[in-house]
């Protein structure tokens, strides 16, 4: 029988994370992670391929049945979702698919991704995978398989989790890639149909057909800060940042336009918008070709800089993601996100509005310190600031960031508990979301305030006016739509019953 070095694959997740959501209003993005490891493998003899279950529409059997039929060396779950955080809530997608294919091949598995690094020897204890990656993956994936080809012992393998004489082995993480354009030179968008992935729907308001197609372009890994509620760093091993040069990334870009026609992109860096000489050097490359550009990038509240938002904007930077989390100080102090007073936040967003560039604000409900006055002021911020996006989030102690042992320390409920719903507990749109309690207030005050915000904002007159004047009436239907969808919600249900 024929078989493939190496399968990597994103399991099919979105319909329990995102219920009625996902549908057609969330992104299908492209697994950038699984699209760079495989390009590293092939530039190294490697025969790779990618299953996307995602963009493909395949249910956990269909995907089992690719895999099995793919009859790999190494099959390899690549488990990230569309941003770190959502690594964990796909945990249990990939599992159903791995426990299926169990069932019919004794092939091995490997499981990656920012919740995988987070807890390595639980998830092989508790998880259907034969090992996992805790790191950055291409160089575990690259050693592993050589081991299983008759190289090394498990014991050399940098970054692998096994089992061995009934318990559990951590080897050392793989140094951190230090270049990146000499070790992860591109993105394998050959092996993917880029038709079929999607941008968000806010992306494209004046024009909900321009959403596909759409790519997802790293130009840098990892981040400066510290926030206690983000666990962006946990598979390199700590905080600090690296970055692709701009002649990489403009390469990338020149690819995605001129052979497969996309120029909706996202940039899913966790913070783009940082340093001077990397913004520059990418923006004046896509300048100079005079490429028309929708992209969207994340920023701080206290990276913004005048002199950026000029050339951000005529390189096709047409919306930044900002994250506010709170409107009271003490808040973001309590998960070291203090660094800005409440006035910059309307100045800030301003002068970028000012420039022509669209603001999807990103609130957080629920910290630590939060009450409902907290909360009420948080919402009145975003009333007040009135973006053109606006995403509102509970608080959630992902495994990998410092706030999970802070919940763990304080005994809160989490949903990895035992009688919890388990890990797809931490996705914000599941029916069985469990978000945290603080400190004075309980899980489902926190949840409930943070389903009515939904509402309030997006049925909001100002809003709507807003969003007619800058899109059309056509994007006000939508958005009229999108808010009609009623998240189903677990513990609303279980209150009711009792």
């Amino acid at each position: 029988m024929s078989y493939i070095d190496v399968l990597l694959v994103t399991p099919p997740s979105r319909e329990q994370v995102y219920q009625s959501l996902g549908s057609d209003l969330a992104a299908v993005e492209p697994p950038v992670w699984s699209l760079l490891i495989a390009e590293f493998l092939r530039r190294r003899g490697v025969e790779a391929r990618v299953l996307d279950a995602e963009a493909e529409g395949y249910t956990h059997e269909e995907t089992a049945r690719k895999i099995v039929d793919a009859n790999a060396v190494l099959t390899v779950y690549v488990i990230y979702g569309q941003q770190p955080s959502a690594s964990t809530q796909c945990m249990p997608g990939g599992r159903k698919v791995c426990e299926l294919v169990n069932a019919e091949t004794d092939r091995p598995s490997l499981v990656m991704g920012t919740h995988a690094s987070a807890l390595p020897e639980r998830t092989l204890v508790e998880e259907p995978y034969t090992f996992v990656c805790h790191g950055e993956g291409p160089h575990t994936i690259l050693s592993l398989l050589e081991e299983l080809k008759g190289g090394l012992s498990f014991a050399d393998v940098p970054g692998l989790c096994y089992e061995q004489d009934g318990r559990a082995h951590l080897n050392p993480m793989a140094e951190k890639i230090a270049n990146l354009d000499e070790t992860l030179p591109g993105q394998a968008w050959d092996l993917v149909d880029m038709s079929k992935y999607r941008a968000h729907n806010w992306q494209c308001l004046d024009d909900p057909s321009k959403r596909m197609p759409y790519a997802s372009l790293q130009t840098s890994l990892g981040c400066p800060y510290k926030c206690s509620f983000c666990c962006i760093n946990t598979p390199f091993g700590g905080s600090g940042i690296r970055f692709w040069s701009p002649d990489y990334v403009i390469g990338e870009i020149d690819t995605l336009v001129e052979k497969y026609g996309v120029s909706v992109i996202k940039i899913p860096d966790e913070l783009f918008v940082l340093n001077k000489n990397h913004i520059n050097g990418i923006c004046d490359r896509i300048i100079d070709r005079g490429y028309d550009l929708n992209m969207w990038a994340y920023a701080r509240i206290d990276t913004i800089k005048p002199a950026f938002l000029e050339k951000l904007k005529k390189a096709g930077i047409q919306w930044l993601g900002i994250g506010v989390e709170s409107a009271r100080k003490h808040v973001r102090e309590g998960v070291t996100k203090g660094h800005f007073i409440d006035a910059d936040v309307s100045e800030v967003i301003k002068m970028i509005r000012d420039h022509g560039i669209y603001v999807s604000s990103n609130f957080i409900f629920g910290l630590p310190d939060d009450d409902m006055d907290s909360m009420q002021a948080t919402l009145d911020l975003a009333l007040e600031l009135n973006t053109e996006w606006a995403n509102f989030y509970s608080a959630m102690a992902y495994p990998g960031s410092e706030l999970y042992g802070v919940a763990k320390g304080k005994s809160w409920k989490l949903p990895d508990d035992p009688g919890g719903p388990g890990w797809i507990g931490y996705s914000q749109h599941a029916y069985e979301t469990l978000p945290l309690p603080t400190n004075h207030l309980s899980t489902q005050e926190v949840l409930s305030f943070r389903d009515q915000a939904f509402d309030t904002y997006f049925t909001n007159s100002d809003y709507l006016s807003m969003i007619g004047k800058t899109f059309g009436e056509s994007a006000v239907e939508h958005l009229q739509s999108m808010a009609g969808h009623t998240l189903k919600r677990k513990l609303f249900s279980d209150a009711d019953a009792a």
